[in-house]
């Protein structure tokens, strides 16, 4: 594990809340939120809530990344854009294949996988302990205009002059060797 954090060069932004029944901030992920490439694993997004969103957020996107895979760039599990402001919560499983528990007008871009969903950790075997950074990011504009086929590095790009604030919760995953 490294000390990267991948917010360190962003502009500042308002912390609010984010939590989950699913994984509690700085806990292992549970099985289900592991690749189904890995035995036990699932690939089923995580249950978030938040709150305290700052004035004048008129969406949310949603994201989680491994900025400890090796990679160079690190590993793009999951993006969500254009959740609407009135949305404070995403069902477990939210991420299928579908997006069948995302709010009408939300949607999920291509992750670093190129499948627009929700996939679990799978950190090489006896690389260590790999961080997961959820974060939900409230944003002054309803719509991020960003093509529902954008990496999530670009959706991150297009967020940078319009996040208001930055709810984080932090899951870690392990694969022994």
């Amino acid at each position: 594990m490294t000390a990267n954090d991948p917010f360190a060069r962003l502009p500042e932004a308002a912390s609010f809340t984010v939590t989950s029944t699913t994984v509690a901030d700085g806990a292992a992920w549970p099985p289900e939120q592991f690749s189904s490439g890995i035995p036990g694993g699932k690939d089923v997004s995580p249950q978030l809530s938040w709150s305290g969103a700052p004035d004048g957020t008129k969406s949310y996107a949603v994201t989680v990344y491994d900025p400890d895979a090796p990679t160079g760039s690190g590993f793009w599990h999951w993006a969500v854009a254009d959740i609407p402001a009135t949305v404070t919560e995403l069902p477990e499983g939210a991420g299928d294949d579908s997006g069948s528990g995302l709010p009408d007008g939300a949607f999920q871009l291509p992750n670093d996988a190129r499948v627009a969903r929700f996939i679990g950790a799978a950190p090489p075997a006896g690389h260590g302990p790999h961080r997961y950074f959820v974060v939900v990011h409230a944003l002054d504009v309803e719509s991020i205009g960003v093509p529902a086929d954008a990496t999530p590095a670009f959706l991150g790009f297009s967020m940078a002059g319009h996040t208001l604030g930055r709810a984080v919760l932090i899951a870690t995953a392990e694969t022994p060797a």
